[in-house]
């Protein structure tokens, strides 16, 4: 230990005199033996390297580091990790970081694999950096990240990184490699990792004791991918303080983070791959008998209208909801049911809904309504295309299917619409009645145009010709 000091005192007095002569002051003219005791001193050669190291290194003599090989850079971050704590600064260090990370970005330094394949020669310094410590790891991609590095490449590493130094880390050691590696994919393109990889560094921190903030960078990524989940991921279980069996307050956080984060450039395929994924959540939480009528509503509202196409999957989970929690007021089931939106529900799901006992009975009243108006909507566009054809085309045929189909309307006129829930099935037992005399007169009025020779239709006119079009594309 003395030899080594000696060695390293008088190796420092002849590169950098002018540093010892300002801190012993006239001591070093008048003395010959010079001794200086260090306190408390760790009995390592290496700590004496690096004192001189931190005291009497300028920039100009770090400069050759640039040449140093790959092999030497690793054995300097090594001795930087093993005498730095966390928080410090160096200057050796930040030089030796500049260096690692100017080869990686570069590809200098060969692949030690004999392998060829594309990934292997990408990936080659995964293992050399796994036996570094975290702190340092985060330094490291950071100044890789500033050089552009591929994004994808270095997520792939994270994960490397993370599922090697898991095997014998302590739960202290597991939190502080998941923060780091949190913060340093919210750095990264959200391209170049997937949606898979983030649900899984979920499922791992939700064992472990990660900040509050961490997680809600965490979510803030998942959720502005959230258009490229499948169901399986969504199914979280809740926690232990929940009664009700998956993480219902994630999802609805989860939907919200996409909004957040693709407000400024959402498309409306995203939109609706979301809106899919919601509707298909819903089917599966709404048998949860536990789950209280305003999460589930909640969940029902968290999109707007416009994000689907069609409501018959969100009109299948109410029902079974409904079906399950069979005690709920008319109150609390109106507000389910207000996310329904009836012109966008299929034929038959407006049958079943209208017909459902466990549906508010102002809600089937709402749905004859509408169907009502829809029906006389068709009917006044039919008797228009009837009249413009009967004199010439369709003649008994077409007369007998206006008097039926007129007498269909007065029905449908005639009936008083009721507030009252008690008159609600004579009123769909016409509706019913309405659309199978439709039907009919649809289906004839279609071959009755079929037989028409086209030197007939020639002599209609243009105006005969668009109407026939219209015609046969509602008949189709």
């Amino acid at each position: 230990m003395k030899d080594s000091f000696i060695l390293l005192y008088k190796r420092t007095l002849a590169s950098f005199p002018g540093s010892f002569k300002k801190l012993f002051g006239y001591l070093m003219d008048e003395t010959k033996d010079l001794k200086v005791l260090f306190h408390d001193f760790e009995d390592e050669a290496g700590g004496f390297e690096l004192v001189a190291a931190r005291f009497c290194y300028n920039k100009k003599s770090l400069d050759c580091i640039s040449f140093w090989t790959w092999s030497e850079l690793l054995v300097a971050l090594k001795e930087c990790q093993a005498l730095l704590s966390a928080s410090d600064s160096s200057l050796i260090l930040e030089k030796i970081l500049d260096c690692v990370a100017t080869r990686l970005a570069s590809l200098v330094v060969a692949s030690p694999c004999t392998c060829s394949s594309e990934n292997t020669r990408i990936s080659w310094w995964f293992e050399d950096l796994l036996v570094l410590k975290i702190d340092l790891i985060d330094k490291v991609i950071r100044m890789s990240i500033s050089r552009n590095i591929d994004h994808a490449t270095i997520s792939k590493f994270l994960l490397c990184y993370q599922r090697s130094r898991f095997l014998t880390a302590t739960p202290t050691e597991k939190c502080k490699i998941m923060e780091v590696m949190i913060n340093l994919l919210s750095l990264l393109d959200r391209s170049s990792f997937s949606c898979k990889l983030l649900f899984g560094i979920f499922r791992v921190v939700s064992s472990l004791k990660i900040s509050s903030h961490h997680k809600s960078i965490l979510e803030n990524l998942i959720g502005s991918q959230l258009d490229r989940a499948t169901i399986d991921f969504l199914l979280v279980p809740s926690s232990r303080r929940k009664a009700y069996v998956y993480d219902v307050n994630l999802v609805l956080r989860l939907v919200k983070a996409f909004y957040i984060e693709g407000r400024c450039f959402l498309l409306d395929s995203r939109l609706r791959k979301v809106a899919s994924l919601v509707d298909s959540y819903l089917v599966e939480v709404a048998a949860d008998s536990h789950l209280s009528p305003s999460k589930f509503a909640a969940l029902v509202l968290v999109l707007p209208d416009d994000a689907r196409v069609s409501h018959d999957r969100l009109f299948q989970a109410i029902d079974i909801y409904l079906e399950v929690h069979g005690g709920l007021c008319e109150a609390k089931k109106m507000k389910i049911c207000s996310a329904l939106n009836y012109a966008k529900l299929s034929t038959d799901a407006l049958k079943h809904l209208a017909r459902n006992p466990k549906f508010p009975s102002r809600i089937a009243i709402q749905v004859f309504i509408n169907q009502q108006s829809k029906l006389e909507n068709l009917f006044e566009d039919k008797t228009h295309l009837v009249d413009t054809f009967s004199s010439s085309v369709f003649a008994e045929e077409s007369i007998d299917e206006k008097v039926s189909s007129d007498q269909v309307l007065v029905y449908a006129k005639r009936i008083n619409l009721p507030n009252k829930a008690e008159h609600l099935d004579v009123q769909l037992q016409g509706m019913q009645r309405t659309i199978t005399e439709l039907e009919k007169y649809c289906g004839i009025m279609q071959t009755q145009i079929g037989n028409i020779p086209r030197t007939r239709l020639s002599s209609l006119g243009n105006n005969a010709r668009l109407t026939l079009h219209v015609c046969i594309d509602e008949g189709n």
